[in-house]
This record gives structure tokens, sequence and C-alpha cells, in this order.
């Protein structure tokens, strides 16, 4: 069912237009990635579609609001650079906000408690949050933009600041997340994208220039390579390769090349029958599907 549909939406400052129609859907229950590099426009829309910012033009309709209100209550939001008062404990963090979305203060006190303890941090609630790592702090906030149980969770780029834990700790609470509300996030981590969200949105010079699944994109633009490992590299391997009608691209790097074919059968069929005659020192022969930051590449270069 579709949530939430976005038509058109459009942000300029001055002459400069930070997103250009942008139209897009989520679905209830779905984790989407907003992908993109930086300066591709996203904190600009997740701030809008949160009612922090307001377009130039376009609309943004959410299920059960067809009457135009505010639907900011059905939205959580987590900025890129959340903002704690630090002499504040975890628990006293998390009932203010809660406070602030009208929710009572057997409530506030409540919703508090089972946030900490689903985002991992229950044992640090009465410590005060300067004291927490970065990891702790991004799942606080989190936790905060979770405490009114909204229909949306929009987070702007919620890893990239954090080591390898606080990033590891994170991606797997988003995969708890995605059980009970719709996300959409940002990032400019391909393999974040890739390993957690159901669907894409990728945004280049904010526009969208491909969504889907990844495995509707890959079929859509689909890439497949080689990449054989040698005991030593010649030039004249990777001079026979290129000859081939099949092959495409050789990318040579150390012992190893990447050959981007059109046909793997038949490419294949022909570099092992020419390393067999001419006896390459071939120590690995792999194929592989292009990754995605492969196809990232070759759709915003089109």
């Amino acid at each position: 069912m579709t949530f939430v549909t976005v038509n058109q939406l459009t942000k300029q400052f001055d002459k400069n237009i930070v997103v250009d129609h942008l139209s897009f859907s989520l679905q209830s229950g779905s984790c989407v990635a907003l992908l993109g590099p930086n300066g591709a426009g996203k904190t600009t829309t997740l701030r809008m579609l949160a009612g922090l910012m307001q377009p130039t033009n376009g609309s943004i309709d959410m299920e059960g609001n067809s009457n135009k209100s505010d639907y900011r209550a059905n939205i959580g939001y987590l900025p890129q650079y959340p903002v704690f008062h630090s002499w504040m404990t975890g628990m006293e963090f998390l009932i203010y906000v809660a406070r602030l979305a009208h929710l009572t203060k057997r409530e506030a006190t409540t919703r508090a408690e089972a946030m900490l303890d689903q985002v991992g941090i229950s044992e640090a609630k009465h410590r005060r949050i300067g004291k927490y790592s970065g990891g702790m702090k991004q799942r606080l906030g989190i936790a905060q933009a979770m405490i009114h149980q909204p229909k949306l969770l929009l987070l702007d780029e919620p890893v990239s600041s954090l080591d390898p834990i606080g990033r590891r700790e994170v991606l797997d609470l988003l995969e708890e997340l995605k059980q009970e509300t719709t996300i959409l996030f940002s990032t400019h981590i391909l393999s974040d994208a890739e390993e957690v969200s159901d669907e894409l949105l990728l945004l280049h010079n904010g526009r969208i220039v491909e969504s889907g699944t990844l495995h509707e994109l890959k079929e859509a633009h689909p890439t497949t390579h080689l990449t054989i490992s040698f005991t030593k590299l010649e030039d004249y391997y990777i001079t026979s390769l290129q000859q081939l009608q099949e092959v495409t691209e050789v990318i040579p790097e150390q012992s190893r090349v990447t050959i981007q074919v059109t046909d793997v059968q038949v490419a294949r069929h022909k570099i092992l029958s020419l390393a067999s005659e001419e006896n390459w020192p071939i120590t690995s022969f792999e194929v592989g599907q292009a990754s995605l930051e492969d196809l990232f590449m070759r759709v915003v270069n089109r």
C-alpha cells in the first residue's frame, strides 16, 4: 500500500535548484535508501518531508491525511548532526522529547524505558549524554525519533560519522526497526544502502536518476565482469583480451585484471580457451555481477 506520495517536489534557493521535481512513493512498511553523493539534495529532501522546510513547488501527501492537515506528528526525524543536552541523562532526554510530543508524563517514562532497551543503551540511561560514545549518541537519536511511534522514520546519513563498531550497531538496529515503521534514510555509503534497504532512490544533481529494488536496477543495467588473477601479469595478456569482440573494457591492477563483457558465456569460453592454448599462468578466474557502486557510476555518468 502506498503510504507517502511525493509529487514534483522542488526546492530553489535564489537561482540554485537544489531539489528538482522529485516524484516518488513510499510503500507502507518499506525501508528505502535515498542514495547519492554529497550535494545531491538528500538532506534538503528529508527536511522538506519532515516539515522543517517549505518546498518551492510540489506536494507531499501521506495516506490518511487527505484533509491536508499537519502530518508532522506522524514523522520521526534524525538529522545528520543531532544535538543533545550533554548535561542530561539519556532517560531525562527521552522523557523531555516525549513530553514535547504531547505524551503524558507516565507515557513518556514508559516509552523512554522501552526505547532505551530497544536501541540497546538501557544500562547507560542514567549516564550523562556527554559521556556517551558516538554510536550510543546515534542510537539515542534514533530512540528520540521513534519515541512517539511515528508512521514514517526519516534518517539523514545515520552512520556516516561512526566508527566500524558504531556503524554495525546502527545498521543492525535499522534491520529491527524495519519491522515497525516505514523508513527513508539518506546515505552516500553504497554498501549500507545495499545491506538494509528494500528499495533505492538514486539522486544526482537534485533529480532521481533511477529507482527500484537492487535486483530491478541490476536487471535494467546489466553489467557482468570477469576477474582473472595471474602469477605474473604480462602486457600481452591484456592486449589479447582487448581484441576479443565480447570484451568492452580491461582494467589491470597489479597481478589481476577485471574484464567487462557483453556476453559472459561466450567471453568465458573464449578467454579460457585462449589461456589454455597459450598456457597463461592463471591462479583464479571469477565471474561476478556489477556492484551497486558500478551501477550508480554507470547511471550518473550516462
